[in-house]
């Protein structure tokens, strides 16, 4: 089906291009949430009524949506959840989580604006997009973590994998191992000889 765009689609199209898409996105995704009108005869002359409309609309929500992205690019956010040793989390941090953390700095946005391929799984600092319009993306951060403490470490650039602690105990445990089995100490064994 052919459809007039009414405003600029990810990866199809900037706003008053004909595109060909299948029948199911045009009817359940573009013509229902009014991005899109068939490309009739009539619609086309619609849209050059609309047309200057819409392109002021456009650059107003676009203006709006510059002064949001100003206020959240690369800013860092952190989300504490329960995690393993090895940084695998007991669950995971989706979308809504990462909306949740923003509402609660005053920071609104829906959550098909938010760019996650996959929730995130691990302990550390990640990076997500942020569509605030069609036009205007940005980057922030989120950082997961056990604790504060630990997401302070995290966002300094520390390795949080292994704790100091443990590395400390590893060494003191390899360091008795060595000297239990060095074979030039002196002790009391080898008594079977005499």
């Amino acid at each position: 089906m052919e459809v007039i765009l009414l405003e600029r689609v990810a990866k199809l199209g900037q706003m008053g291009e004909v595109v060909r898409v299948k029948d199911g996105y045009a009817r359940n995704f573009l013509l229902k949430r009014g991005k899109a009108l068939r490309a009739t005869t009539d619609n086309r002359g619609k849209y050059e009524g609309m047309k200057a409309d819409l392109e002021a609309r456009n650059l107003q929500a676009k203006g709006e949506a510059e002064k949001v992205a100003e206020k959240i690019d690369g800013r860092n956010v952190v989300v504490i959840r329960q995690a393993s040793e090895t940084g695998q989390l007991f669950g995971s941090v989706s979308v809504r989580d990462i909306i949740t953390t923003f509402e609660s700095d005053g920071v609104t946005f829906a959550r098909s604006q938010v760019l996650l391929d996959a929730p995130i799984k691990t302990i550390g600092k990640h990076s997500i997009s942020i569509a605030v319009h069609p036009e205007v993306e940005v980057s922030v951060s989120v950082t997961v973590a056990r604790s504060a403490d630990e997401a302070e470490r995290i966002n300094r650039g520390e390795d949080i994998s292994s704790r100091r602690e443990d590395q400390d105990a590893a060494a003191e445990a390899l360091a008795a191992a060595g000297e239990f089995f060095d074979p030039d100490a002196q002790g009391g064994g080898d008594d079977d000889e005499k």
